[in-house]
């Protein structure tokens, strides 16, 4: 196939504004990364309920988007740390509960306006709040939340953008690493959802991904005094992108099966050449949640 150039200029240029505005939203501070994921969360919600109009072949009044929208980002913002709060002002205490009580009012507004309801549609709706809102909840708790790690003559703790940098990093190191590996030694398809994936290139993938995020990226970028002795980033970092590479993979292949039940190629086109926000996003919403729950329960203090 011949090298289309307008198609990679557009791809490139997309891209290099997409990393521009994801590591400012990120490393800014705690309000840009507020902003970013707020943004990131009502995208993907709009391109969730356009995958689900097409898939049960329905229409969702605009009131019950927005009810549903609301509900989850009221659940979002559960999440916000003490470090959300100017002066006395508390974005947990005084945001959630006006936000969650503003869509429940519109979601039953919706429902009443609505000329019929398909239980299946609307309960597919429902599920938006675990596989969207919770899952950038969650990635907000994270970046809230201080990590204590001790081992041997060693201890340090982590906060801030650190972990949510480490996991989109594993995602986007595997997807790279798994394409590579794939494209020389991939033999066996991975799942009919994604023909393109294999067995090789998915376990590729993920070994280069732990490797690199577990020993590379802590040697060359974390503090020197985090770096007297790689043993614990290695111990902490090394699962982590273990858990987001093989999660995320799974959130491909969800979304990926979505979109072939909608049957579009792209859950939206935010983003030339590249496609929407659920399409970009897809493998963090699946990691997330089962990262948080591995440092919940081993590491948390918040």
């Amino acid at each position: 196939m011949a090298f289309n150039w307008p198609t990679f200029r557009t791809r490139a240029l997309t891209a290099i504004v997409f990393v521009a505005v994801m590591l400012t939203g990120l490393l800014w501070n705690q309000w840009s990364f507020l902003v970013l994921f707020s943004i990131i969360h009502f995208g993907c919600w709009w391109e969730y309920f356009r995958l689900l109009e097409k898939i049960h072949r329905v229409t969702y009044d605009i009131y019950v988007k927005m009810g549903w929208m609301l509900l989850g980002y009221g659940l979002m913002i559960w999440f916000c740390g003490n470090m959300y709060r100017i002066a006395s002002y508390g974005v947990r205490q005084n945001v959630f509960l006006p936000v969650s009580i503003a869509g429940f009012i519109l979601l039953i507004v919706g429902i009443f306006m609505s000329s019929k309801i398909k239980l299946k549609s609307f309960g597919a709706a429902a599920l938006g709040i675990l596989y969207i809102s919770l899952s950038w909840g969650l990635l907000l708790y994270l970046f809230s939340s201080t990590i204590n790690l001790a081992v041997p003559f060693y201890n340090f703790s982590l906060t801030g953008p650190i972990i949510p940098i480490i996991i989109i990093a594993s995602i986007w190191i595997n997807d790279t690493m798994a394409y590579i590996v794939g494209s020389f030694i991939g033999r066996r398809p991975l799942s009919s959802i994604s023909p393109k994936k294999t067995w090789e290139g998915t376990i590729g993938g993920i070994i280069l991904a732990v490797g690199i995020v577990g020993w590379l990226l802590p040697l060359l970028f974390l503090p020197k005094e985090l770096n007297t002795d790689l043993k614990g980033t290695t111990m902490l970092f090394a699962p982590v992108a273990l858990i987001a590479a093989v999660m995320g993979t799974l959130g491909d292949l969800l979304e990926s099966k979505l979109k072939r039940m909608a049957g579009v190629k792209d859950s939206g086109s935010i983003m030339p050449g590249h496609g929407g926000f659920l399409d970009r996003f897809d493998s963090l919403l699946v990691a997330i949640p089962f990262v948080w729950l591995f440092l919940y329960f081993l590491f948390f203090k918040s």
